[in-house]
């Protein structure tokens, strides 16, 4: 299991016990960048989504609580956040997804390993 392995484990078990606050700060100390604001509720305009990223107030927007536990939504706002520039969204939903998804596919290998060597 690999630093980075561990890493990204440790950023989806945050998220997991409802410390998504403590996540984006680590992220973003991990990538070197100011951590987002991360607030319930969306902008107007956005009302058919559950989360959202405003790059000009760098705020990952989510619609309740609930969402706070949401893997893949807090990670893939904060890989808009991680590629936006100058206010501007500069990543791909495409990309987003694969970000989260990088991050949760290592949570699972970590625990896979702590499982086979329980076994």
């Amino acid at each position: 299991m690999s630093g980075g392995e561990r890493f990204k484990s440790k950023v989806v078990h945050l998220i997991l016990t409802g410390e998504a606050e403590q996540a984006l700060n680590l992220l973003s100390r991990h990538y070197h960048v100011p951590t987002p604001e991360l607030k319930v509720g969306l902008p107007k305009g956005h009302r058919n989504v559950i989360g959202c990223y405003v790059a000009d107030k760098r705020i990952i927007y989510i619609v309740d609580r609930k969402c706070l536990y949401n893997l893949h939504l807090i990670l893939h706002e904060f890989y808009h956040h991680l590629r936006s520039r100058g206010g501007k969204h500069r990543g791909t939903e495409k990309y987003a997804d694969r970000f989260a998804e990088d991050y949760i596919q290592a949570y699972r290998r970590v625990l896979h390993d702590k499982k086979e060597l329980v076994d």
